[in-house]
């Protein structure tokens, strides 16, 4: 293990991150099972009562015994939370209650039925999202879960048990817990219990043991609760020894590593380390190690390396890509950051001496592996080795060997006007520069060309006896020895220079490519301008002409967007698009599936489904598509891909809202409606019955009240229909406005009169400063909303107080102010208090909550303001503001 000086800052980071977490967010542990019945609740009990017997603080929260006896028994010594009871469907169901279990806030709570759904009216939808806020309030947390609940399990789970899940639990609650304690039960046992009625009640066990309990369900849900446990444990030991930067790895598992390149050896190493994971029932990896000396492959060794990691990945294997200048340091790198307990690789066919001037990777590789077992790996005859192969394929044309005779030229004739004033060691010079020129400019071939030119030319023109290759001092053969290895050195470390710093750049474009696309991708929530934004983009980084395919409802394909002028793919064969979608794999140009498509088309690969198809057009002369690029293409379509999702997930949660709210103002609307119209059809149905009874008694003046009776409630029924047809119209398009400039005082006056006496018999006090004040409105419509203003206050005040009416003006406008002395409007209600439906604080007062929404509706129309404030003495002041009329504006 490293020490503390060679920790990384990441290292540190990440040790800072996990002991945060340990001392601010509480800790969840997970008891899981294969299925119901295994012991879960009973495990997690256990556990309970020993911490309680430890003086630890455990409390309650939920447990479902469903019935169970011996699960019963062991809650009793443990203190728990009352449960809330939320109405559903005519009953009452009992809930866990989480602000309690907040308010108590103990060390351990025991919450049972991670998956379990909320009742409705909960505050939210899925129990682990309860236990999601105590763990970030700092409350330790036990629960239990099922492997069918497990979200990314779903399918599986779905296709051995025929079941679908409804119930599930995102992957990140599961990876959040610290601690996963598996329950595990032989199936025969598992069986027996649920005969003996220990499971499910005896009327459901003959149907539980035909369908989900069968034995086979049950071996294949046991498998997969160990596997889950496992890697839970894995990555769990992989983080520990990132976080405390253990570079050794620790061999718990079998995990291999095989290494491939262009020769054909490597689809037969590849087969092998396949049967040896497969024997071993390991994971795998395919790594291939790009160096500085693959920019000089064929485009026959390219294509073998494509079909090679390909293979790797049809086989099952991970496949990785990795840079650097050494193959042997890279892949033991890798295989440290990545656990892994064996390295294959296949045994080199260049001769021993060869391997001695230039390296063996083999050798390397086991020198350096230390307690990682290396398995090299016999292949075809007549293999290559990938480093013979790249010094022999050379990406250079003759003009550069051309160029490099041209530059040594130039170097002579530039020695040969040095030559009387400098001596023959300066003379040198000039070739060294030459040479780093050439090695700089046009590569490894020309420059050594350069090297053994240079030298032929210096002997040849500056060393005695002259124009001749003979030497007349011995010396100086060490001089030219020494000028070639010189020479040679420079320009091989020049080579080495550029290829690296071509590396590095090919790099930081694909890094930036990625960065770009994400960035732009999550600047917009429009899907039209994702999509355009990320086929630009994936236009620029491949050169090609691209196409989006989305698919509908019913998952049919249609093109959705095309690239912007150029980069417009019109040429796509919608069968291929169809396959890719259908198959969920990459098909077309470069790929084993319909290869002679004149585009490559990548499924969108959704969290839950296949979005759509991505399809590039890429040029003639860049057809082969390398696993980099593909891997990177892959990327940017599943880059796509999420933000599609997400721009349906915000429609539909849109769409959700609205339905709800639509809900919510229809059920408002209903108890509104029925409650307000109930009274008055009651008094009309009771006084109209009263009347036309033939037996009854009633005298002139007992008839005249009840018609006055049947009249007045009639007129307030009317009143109702009346605003429910103002506030729709008010909402609408329907309403038209004819607006001139009225004076204040005639509406105010207008508005006091239509109401009933009583109000009118000093009640409402009228203070106008100007009576020329003047406002540009719909005069009738301004009215309404005023006796609206009014008859709200009339309701919430008492019969002897006072309500004030007061009109002042602005430079642009007019504020009209009503003022009551009643209870007042809350903080809270301030801000819905104008929606429809809305009685603030009192919900015993009179009317349908619609008065104060068709005043907001009339004075937006308006173009003007609504609002409410504190009335200082007490009560509320609801004010207006209208635009001044235009004499009076220009007036001032």
């Amino acid at each position: 293990m490293m020490s503390t000086e060679q920790r990384s800052p990441d290292a540190f980071l990440a040790l800072a991150k996990e002991e945060e977490q340990e001392f601010t967010k509480g800790r969840l542990k997970i008891f899981f099972g294969a299925v119901a019945g295994v012991g879960k609740t009973y495990a997690m009990l256990q556990t309970a009562r020993r911490l309680k017997s430890d003086g630890i603080d455990v409390v309650v929260g939920y447990v479902e015994t469903h019935g169970r006896k011996e699960t019963a028994a062991l809650l009793e010594g443990l203190e728990q939370l009352p449960l809330k009871k939320l109405p559903y469907r005519d009953t009452e169901q009992p809930e866990f209650d989480l602000d309690l279990a907040l308010k108590r806030h103990p060390q351990i709570i025991l919450v049972d039925e991670l998956a379990h759904t909320n009742v409705p009216g909960s505050r939210h939808k899925k129990r682990w999202q309860d236990i999601e806020e105590l763990l970030d309030s700092g409350i330790n947390v036990f629960t239990t879960l099922n492997v069918q609940h497990v979200e990314s399990l779903h399918d599986v789970v779905d296709h051995i048990t025929g079941v679908p899940v409804q119930e599930r639990v995102p992957d990140s609650i599961i990876e959040r817990a610290l601690d996963i304690e598996l329950v595990d039960l032989p199936p025969d046992e598992l069986i027996q219990r649920l005969k003996e009625g220990k499971v499910y009640v005896p009327d459901k066990v003959h149907h539980a043991l035909d369908n989900f309990f069968r034995k086979g369900n049950l071996i294949a849900l046991r498998e997969l609760a160990l596997r889950v446990t496992a890697d839970r444990v894995e990555a769990q030991m992989e983080q520990y020894r990132m976080s405390r930067q253990i570079s050794e790895p620790w061999p718990a598992a079998e995990k291999i590593l095989v290494c491939i390149g262009p020769s054909p050896l490597s689809s037969t190493v590849l087969r092998a380390a396949r049967r040896m994971a497969s024997g071993l029932r390991a994971k795998w990896m395919a790594v291939y190690v790009r160096t500085p000396a693959s920019a000089y492959m064929s485009e026959e060794d390219k294509s073998r390396i494509v079909q090679t990691m390909r293979l790797a990945e049809q086989l099952g294997a991970q496949t990785r890509e990795l840079m650097g200048r050494s193959v042997s340091e890279e892949i033991v790198k890798c295989a440290r950051q990545n656990n892994v307990s064996k390295i294959v690789i296949g045994k080199p066919a260049k001769p021993r001496w060869q391997e001695i001037l230039r390296g063996s990777v083999v050798d390397d590789l086991i020198r350096n592996s230390g307690i990682i077992d290396v398995y090299v790996i016999t292949g075809e005859k007549n293999t290559y080795d990938t480093v013979v192969n790249f010094s022999r394929k050379k990406r250079t044309t003759p003009i550069f060997y051309m160029k490099s005779l041209g530059v040594v030229t130039l170097a002579t004739l530039l020695a040969r006007l040095m030559l009387p004033y400098f001596e023959s060691s300066n003379v040198v010079m000039v070739y060294m520069l030459g040479v780093v020129i050439v090695a700089t400019q046009y590569g490894r071939g020309p420059s050594v060309l350069a090297s053994i030119l240079s030298v032929a030319a210096f002997d040849f023109f500056f060393v005695p006896p002259y124009l001749t290759f003979a030497v007349s001092d011995t010396q100086y053969v060490i001089t030219f020895a020494v000028m070639l290895t010189v020479a040679l050195v420079i320009s091989t470390l020049t080579t080495r220079v550029r290829q690296q710093a071509e590396a590095a750049r090919e790099r930081e474009q694909r890094t930036y490519a990625l960065y770009t696309i994400s960035r732009e991708l999550s600047s917009s929530m429009d899907l039209e301008e994702v999509v355009e934004k990320g086929l630009s983009h994936i236009s620029d980084v491949f050169h090609g002409q691209t196409a989006l395919y989305l698919s509908d409802e019913k998952q049919d394909l249609h093109i959705f967007a095309r690239g912007l002028g150029k980069n417009a793919l019109w040429n796509v064969d919608h069968g291929v698009a169809l396959w890719a979608f259908k198959n969920k794999k990459a098909a077309g140009a470069s790929t084993d599936t319909l290869p002679a498509a004149a585009a490559i088309y990548v499924p969108l690969l959704g969290a839950k489904k296949t979005i759509g198809v991505l399809a590039v057009g890429l040029p003639e002369s860049d057809r082969v598509v390398s696993p980099e690029r593909l891997h990177l293409l892959e990327t940017f379509a599943s880059q796509i891909a999420i933000t599609c999702e997400r721009a349906d997930l915000t429609r539909e949660n849109e769409k959700a809202r609205l339905q709800m709210r639509t809900e919510q103002l229809k059920n408002s609307l209903l108890s509104s409606v029925s409650h307000d119209l109930k009274t008055p059809l009651a008094t009309i149905s009771g006084a109209a019955g009263s009347l036309s009874d033939p037996d009854s008694k009633l005298n002139e003046e007992q008839k005249r009240i009840l018609a006055d009776e049947i009249c007045s409630q009639a007129m307030r029924l009317n009143k109702q229909v009346s605003n429910l047809l103002a506030v729709t119209k008010v909402e609408s398009t329907e309403l038209t406005l004819a607006k001139e400039e009225y004076p204040v005082e005639e509406i105010i006056g207008a508005a006091i009169s239509a109401l009933d006496e009583e109000p009118r018999d000093g009640r409402i006090v009228v203070d106008l400063p100007d009576p020329t004040l003047e406002v540009n409105v719909d005069e009738s419509l301004i009215q309404q909303a005023l006796i609206n203003l009014l008859e709200n206050a009339i309701k919430h005040t008492p019969k002897d107080s006072v309500i004030s009416i007061c009109a002042e003006e602005t430079a642009n406008e007019v504020i009209l102010s009503v003022a009551d002395t009643g209870p007042g409007v809350s903080d809270k209600d301030k801000g819905r208090i104008f929606e429809k439906f809305q009685r603030g604080d009192n919900p015993q007062a009179e009317g349908t909550g619609l008065g104060l929404a068709i005043c907001k509706g009339i004075v937006q129309a308006h173009g003007g303001r609504i609002w409410v404030e504190d009335r200082p003495q007490g009560g509320a002041i609801f004010k207006i503001a209208l635009t001044k009329g235009s004499s009076k504006a220009a007036a001032l």
